[in-house]
């Protein structure tokens, strides 16, 4: 054999056991790396102490703590009005005037009735003195058996007449001097004066209209409204689950749609004690249930309206330096051992994923008060423990004892 063909032979030899020894380089490579163990990708944060404020939001309006509707009482045509809308005014100040002629009328109707009743009770009264005299005058004969029972008798129920004529013209006074005293109400229901000290927030009438008293089915005229703006409040809607945590005299931050910039201070001066009731084209719903809450202004600003739209922040629980984390490192998982037919509450427990020499472990903690997107720990964490905050998918993989890999937080962008 030649040098040559014996150098190609050697040449293949080396080339065969490079690539046998490629090809076990590859399977020992791969069996390695799927023995290796698989790291998650998460985001870490510490537990730390902060100041919380838990906060509870509703929208409603403005609305003056005082605010009355004039509404027509007797029925009349409009003859006078003394004020104009947007107006203050003052507890007694004129307001308007209906035309007054037919109750002057029904008064003094009742005036000379109430006269002539008295004059017919005179006389009454004189022929009661003679029937009864005359009666007693008989009653002595008929004792000294001068007359006959009949004449005692006829005497008698002269006499009773007399009582029961008086006795009826006395009734008819009576019932005169009350149909006076409506008549003279009702007069005076015809002049209208302001019964507090307020604004005209609206003026619904004009001279010349007729008035109208509310009726079953109309609910009659409202002449005009007066509102005491010194005192507003904000009447919001607050939704059952979050109005077990309202309590009386708890402070708020009212914020108006119209003056964005200037934030109202208030207090909580009520809560509603049952739900209001929504009707959807006159039939009420039940789908959700919301309960009136007012908040009264500390220091409302006299550009304030009624009606503006507004929304309150309620400071329901404060607390400085509480142990807190992120509501998102919160886990809800099935506790060990569980029997299956238990109660969700016994079935489940709610905690975070600690973090220690890069492995996890589930962690039950206690909670508090939620301020914004933290929430406190009052038991299970201590202070600078690192914990899982993230993402949720990542949070749903962990099991305890798994391996986690930190990776850097997205920032928010700006825009």
């Amino acid at each position: 054999m030649s040098e040559k063909a014996s150098f190609f032979k050697r040449r293949k030899k080396l080339l065969i056991v490079l690539a046998v020894l490629l090809v076990l380089g590859v399977i020992i490579v791969a069996n390695l790396q799927s023995h290796r163990e698989k790291s998650v990708k998460v985001t870490i944060d510490k537990v730390k102490k902060q100041d919380l404020t838990s906060i509870i939001s509703a929208s409603g309006e403005i609305k003056p703590k005082k605010n009355i509707n004039i509404s027509a009482q007797v029925p009349g045509r409009i003859i006078k009005i003394g004020v104009v809308e947007g107006q203050e005014v003052k507890a007694g100040d004129f307001l308007l005037k209906l035309d007054s002629t037919q109750y002057e009328a029904n008064a003094d109707r009742d005036q000379n009735f109430i006269r002539a009743a008295n004059a017919d009770l005179i006389q009454s009264d004189a022929r009661l003195q003679r029937d009864r005299s005359s009666f007693a005058r008989q009653q002595k004969l008929y004792d000294d058996n001068l007359i006959s029972m009949d004449q005692l008798e006829a005497a008698k129920a002269q006499y009773d007449v007399s009582v029961a004529q008086t006795n009826a013209i006395r009734f008819q006074i009576k019932q005169a001097e009350a149909s006076y005293k409506s008549t003279v109400d009702s007069l005076a229901k015809t002049t209208y004066s302001s019964p507090i000290d307020g604004v005209i927030t609206s003026l619904r009438v004009e001279e010349g209209e007729v008035a109208i008293i509310g009726t079953m089915n109309n609910p009659g005229t409202v002449l005009m409204t007066i509102a005491d703006l010194s005192v507003m409040e904000v009447e919001v809607e607050v939704d059952e689950t979050d109005v077990v945590g309202v309590s009386l005299g708890q402070e708020a931050n009212v914020r108006v749609d119209a003056m964005p910039e200037t934030v109202f201070k208030g207090k909580v001066t009520e809560i509603g004690s049952s739900a209001l009731q929504k009707t959807t084209a006159g039939v009420s719903t039940q789908e959700s249930k919301d309960f009136k809450v007012v908040v009264t202004l500390d220091d409302p600003a006299r550009k304030l309206k009624p009606g503006l739209s507004a929304s309150a922040d309620v400071i329901v629980a404060e607390k400085k330096q509480a142990l807190a984390v992120p509501i998102s490192s919160l886990v809800l998982r099935d506790k060990p051992g569980a029997e299956k037919n238990a109660s969700a509450s016994a079935r489940e427990e709610e905690g975070v994923y600690a973090v220690e020499n890069g492995r996890v472990k589930f962690v039950p903690v206690g909670k508090g008060i939620t301020g914004g997107m933290m929430i406190e720990v009052t038991s299970g964490l201590p202070e600078g423990q690192d914990i899982v905050t993230g993402p949720y998918a990542s949070l749903r993989e962990l099991k305890d004892g798994v391996l986690v890999k930190t990776e850097p937080k997205k920032e928010a962008k700006t825009p």
